[in-house]
């Protein structure tokens, strides 16, 4: 039961994760959640934010960012790096992770998605069929109601991490 939050990856980071061999392997699109994947909540865009996705289009990746905050902070984060967005995404819902596939013009087969929360980020690509990778926060001071799906996460990755161990 568990199982269907289980990430199909865990890293330390974002910045972690070796994009090139992904693109090798067919991947063209990737979607990312924003606060505490990859910035602490709340913080505009950095350099090394700014260098990861120069890097990842001058591979070819085509990248939609996907929260569910709203718009001013979304525009915000976005401006020095230009790609697309939705905020407001209500993720775990489907329709925004199809709807940023469509505006990137990727499938499920070659898509990716790039989160921090097990809940809404994971499950929600899980649902809709997307290779997923759960980040650990950047930040471990979070809004009450993060907190609170934080200690239910520390559940599922504690048998997630005990499964993992066995195979």
């Amino acid at each position: 039961m568990l199982s269907k939050f289980y990430p199909d990856h865990y890293v330390k980071s974002s910045f972690s994760i070796n994009y090139e061999k992904l693109y090798k392997q067919g991947y063209r699109g990737i979607l990312f959640d924003i606060d505490n994947t990859l910035v602490k909540h709340g913080a505009d865009a950095n350099d090394e934010v700014v260098e990861l996705f120069k890097r990842l289009k001058s591979i070819g990746f085509k990248i939609c960012l996907m929260s569910n905050n709203k718009l001013e902070r979304v525009e915000r984060f976005n401006k020095p790096i230009a790609v697309d967005f939705i905020y407001k995404a209500n993720k775990p819902f489907k329709k925004s992770y199809l709807e940023a596939m469509n505006r990137i013009h990727t499938n499920k087969s070659n898509t990716i998605f790039v989160g921090d929360q097990l809940f809404t980020d994971v499950w929600g690509a899980k649902r809709v069929g997307l290779r997923n990778y759960l980040v650990k926060p950047i930040d471990p001071k979070e809004e009450i109601q993060i907190v609170i799906k934080r200690y239910f996460e520390r559940i599922v990755l504690y048998f997630y991490n005990k499964q993992s161990k066995i195979k």
